[in-house]
């Protein structure tokens, strides 16, 4: 079983590790190093569109990816910082359930595709959204997940169209009812999202069904998906 994640916009500058991306021996280094080649060949104008910052922070970020394959790592769970993993909450899971981690959960990345919690990557930015990455991935992580037997997917429609779902797949959402009309949980979903992930660790959970039980802050399970009724 695998779960799929995206990765978060806030990303932590820690480098706990004298280890280089280039001397990672990354299974997708080759496919990073095709994007690099491609942001290469982008003129400043282009930068903002890109970064979605000031021109001055995008030239900043452009560098940054540009040497990629110098920068310094640390293992993406530390890297990513944002609501999602606040709530995994990884320095405070026993090791059996950071373990379990490591072999189900899957970030997906506009830059190196697809990473384990435990994968070396430096300090980067790039959306999936951006330069076709979804298109780029696709045919690349739809085979990558092609043989496993169950994978339940946690992933943002923007990272969802960067691999092809098959029968193994499970889709799952979070979902608020307002008056009568189901919504997205958006933030909120997020930290949901986050605990999700740690009862399957704790839990130590691998069949779909077994997954119906998880309950938190008002969001159940209905219909296939986690729902919070607003009264």
């Amino acid at each position: 079983m695998l779960i799929l994640i995206p990765p978060s916009e806030r990303k932590s500058k820690v480098e706990s590790t004298e280890t280089v991306f280039q001397n990672t021996n990354f299974k997708f280094s080759n496919e990073v190093s095709e994007i690099i080649t491609v942001l290469k060949d982008k003129e400043e104008k282009e930068l903002q569109s890109i970064y979605s910052t000031s021109i001055e922070k995008s030239e900043q970020l452009h560098l940054q990816n540009l040497n990629i394959f110098q920068g310094k790592c640390a293992p993406a769970i530390e890297r990513y910082t944002g609501v999602v993993y606040s709530h995994i909450d990884w320095n405070n899971l026993d090791l059996k359930s950071q373990e379990y981690i490591e072999e189900h959960l899957r970030i997906f990345s506009g830059l190196f595709g697809i990473v384990t919690p435990k994968t070396l990557i430096p300090e980067y930015k790039l959306k999936m959204n951006v330069l076709s990455l979804d298109k780029f991935w696709k045919p690349i992580l739809t085979k990558e997940l092609k043989a496993h037997d169950l994978i339940i997917d946690l992933l943002p429609q923007v990272h969802r169209k960067a691999y092809q779902p098959a029968e193994n797949v499970t889709t799952i959402d979070f979902f608020q009812i307002k008056k009568g009309k189901k919504v997205s949980a958006g933030h909120l979903g997020k930290s949901v999202k986050g605990e999700f992930v740690k009862f399957l660790a704790t839990n130590q959970i691998n069949k779909i069904n077994d997954i119906k039980s998880f309950s938190f802050d008002g969001f159940n399970w209905n219909e296939g998906n986690f729902i919070k009724e607003i009264k």
